[in-house]
């Protein structure tokens, strides 16, 4: 999510006019989707083929260790959720490509991959730290709502939304095995938010004399 978002964004807000209207449009798209419908949809699609593929190649020892359902976690955030990131990132490379230093690196002949690279992207690693710690909740809340519909993690990996489920069948009887892993979702869920707001007033100037 943070490559593609960085570089999607990163080359819209750089080059600007039709470039930006038409990448821009291409995001709007994409989030006009439902994600977590999309999500479901990949992961039933893509897990299967994803699962014989790395039982016909035993020597990618580091991905089967991960398994076939995580990658293909992994395969849908990185199509649907990096929209965000692009929005970001592109309205802080409009904010920045405008200052002095960049056009003076532009008049004495600087290509625009290192003005990308030297100027503008050093000069939003702000935007991009806080953007994507931001989206860790999203994703974590997203994992354990696939895992507690059975389509996420499968064991011998573990997840909380799968602990969750199992203690669904215990409710009545045993409700602390449901009731515990979703308060542990909860905390981790907002620990991250708190953080992302920490940072966030710490990388902003604007926030240092509040």
């Amino acid at each position: 999510v943070v490559v593609i978002g960085v570089l999607y964004g990163a080359v819209s807000g750089y080059f600007g006019g039709w470039v930006d209207n038409i990448m821009m449009r291409i995001v709007e798209i994409i989030s006009s989707v439902p994600a977590l419908l999309i999500i479901i949809l990949l992961s039933v699609i893509i897990q299967d083929p994803l699962n014989n593929f790395l039982d016909a190649h035993p020597s990618y020892t580091f991905l089967r260790s991960i398994g076939g359902s995580l990658l293909c976690i992994f395969i849908t955030f990185a199509l649907l959720y990096w929209t965000d990131m692009a929005r970001m990132v592109r309205g802080q490379i409009l904010t920045v490509k405008t200052t002095e230093y960049v056009s003076a690196a532009r008049a004495l002949g600087a290509r625009p991959r290192h003005i990308i690279k030297k100027h503008l992207l050093p000069n939003s690693m702000g935007v991009i730290i806080v953007t994507a710690t931001l989206n860790i909740p999203t994703a974590i809340f997203t994992e354990a709502y696939l895992s507690f519909l059975g389509i996420g993690v499968s064991p011998p990996m573990c997840s909380l939304g799968s602990l969750a489920n199992d203690g669904l069948s215990y409710i009545y009887s045993q409700s602390f095995l449901l009731i515990f892993p979703s308060i542990l979702i909860s905390l981790i869920i907002l620990a991250f938010y708190l953080v992302g707001d920490e940072l966030r007033d710490a990388l902003d100037p604007r926030m240092k004399n509040k």
